[in-house]
């Protein structure tokens, strides 16, 4: 846990127990502060703390309002509680502010974008602490960035942050900022596109000299971005997954070659990685080398911990084989265009997908189409998505749950003749029947494991 001294003696309102909440709520509690929670399904207050309807009990002096990043407070309709903080002149802040004004002078890296957040920072936390630095990955994946542990001055917090963080973000100072792409996504929380990229470039609020700005240029948003980032007085060292930029860091003909200042050099050769798979982790690879480049790593070093890296649940996940055919955990991908990476990576796929879905279905993917097999669909999203399938021309089946989409995609992989993917990447949300993607890749790991050696 982070201690914050900062805050003893001082009185704190907390909105959402949630993992963050919580998290945010006892380390307060722990470091002498007086802490009022609250949240609109009620649960009991975490030890030390007091549990005060903020929507309709006396408004108390606080010195700002801890606010968990799940609950939206501006769009579409402003929160309730939100109202009255702003009235009162109470600041609505993140957990993240509080980790960065404990630890001034420890680095923080802080990396957004739609897609690949969570791969690129589990895989830039594995090489730093695989070269003897102290590391440590957490924000909006692993541990609440206040249930991190005290790194010292020395450490690197590799905090993976989503846009509904980063729009709840005051104070805190990247000195490194990976943004890595945008596409539509979360619209609704942001009041559209707009919103949604301007908390993305929050990332770059505040910047001192030498900071620096990794981003991806391979979208269509990227060189913006990256204007967006230098006009703040950001250093910007561009990547890519498809060649290698000027003054850059990228991938051409499976190669990591970095460019930075001009010069040539030859990081790592990409094959030799399994866990990184496709152009969309050659792009994460590729802002990975670059801020460990910038954190003073050799290219050496980085080749090596790639080598080592095991990969991210539920992020294409190869969970097992049974014969010819692979089944990968790809609950991760919880839109289409994250989905897109993995359909790419997988010659013929017996594909599980469906749940809440998001805005345009699955018919952007539709010129992927041609390496499925057939797909199984689930949950709410299941009879759109077979209206697509079917014009398509492409095989299909509900099936209502993942365990039953399971069971008929190993039938048939497994009397296909030709090797295979079992490949469950929803394309959607999680909610109509998990409580989040790891709870929804969780069981279907365990369900693969339970699978009988034959389709029968």
């Amino acid at each position: 846990m982070i201690p914050l001294p900062q805050v003893a003696g001082k009185r704190y309102g907390v909105m959402g127990l949630g993992r963050s909440g919580r998290a945010a709520a006892m380390a307060l509690r722990a470091s002498g502060a007086e802490v009022l929670t609250w949240d609109d399904k009620a649960g009991a207050a975490p030890p030390g703390c007091t549990m005060h309807d903020f929507r309709t009990g006396p408004w108390p002096a606080l010195e700002a309002m801890i606010w968990s990043p799940g609950i939206a407070f501006l769009h579409r309709t402003p929160h309730a509680i939100a109202v009255r903080a702003a009235a009162q002149g109470c600041p609505l802040v993140s957990d993240i502010d509080l980790l960065a004004d404990a630890r001034a002078g420890t680095a923080l890296v802080g990396i957004t974008g739609t897609n690949g957040k969570s791969t690129t920072t589990s895989l830039l936390a594995h090489v730093l602490a695989t070269n003897g630095r102290p590391a440590i990955a957490g924000g909006n994946i692993g541990a609440a960035a206040l249930e991190l542990p005290d790194l010292g001055v020395a450490g690197v917090y590799v905090l993976e942050l989503s846009s509904y963080q980063l729009e709840l973000t005051q104070r805190a100072h990247f000195s490194i900022g990976i943004w890595l792409n945008l596409t539509p996504d979360h619209l609704d929380r942001h009041g559209g596109l707009h919103g949604y990229a301007a908390a993305k470039s929050r990332l770059w609020r505040f910047s001192a000299a030498g900071d620096v700005a990794i981003v991806g240029t391979d979208g269509p948003f990227g060189a913006a971005e990256a204007a967006t980032a230098a006009a703040a007085g950001r250093r910007v060292i561009p990547i890519s997954g498809t060649h290698v930029p000027e003054n850059g860091v990228g991938v051409a003909d499976g190669l990591l070659t970095s460019r930075i200042s001009g010069k040539c050099g030859r990081i790592a050769d990409l094959s030799g990685c399994p866990t990184l798979p496709g152009s969309h982790n050659a792009e994460n690879a590729a802002a990975v080398a670059a801020a460990a480049l910038c954190l003073g790593l050799t290219p050496a070093e980085i080749a090596n911990a790639f080598a080592s890296f095991p990969g991210l649940a539920h992020r294409q996940e190869r969970v097992r084989s049974i014969g010819h055919v692979d089944y990968v955990n790809d609950s991760k991908a919880t839109n289409a265009e994250s989905t897109a990476k993995a359909l790419v990576c997988y010659p013929r796929i017996y594909w599980i997908c469906g749940g809440l879905p998001k805005a345009g279905g699955i018919a952007p993917l539709a010129k992927l189409f041609s390496g499925i097999a057939s797909a199984f669909l689930i949950g709410e999203a299941a009879p759109a998505f077979a209206e697509t399938l079917e014009t398509a021309d492409i095989r299909y089946s509900l099936e209502g749950d993942l365990v039953t989409a399971l069971a008929a995609a190993h039938r048939a992989a497994q009397a296909d003749p030709l090797p295979s993917t079992v490949l469950l990447s929803p394309a959607c949300a999680s909610f109509d029947q998990w409580p989040n993607f790891e709870a929804r890749g969780d069981a279907f790991r365990e369900a693969v494991m339970a699978l009988k050696e034959t389709g029968q």
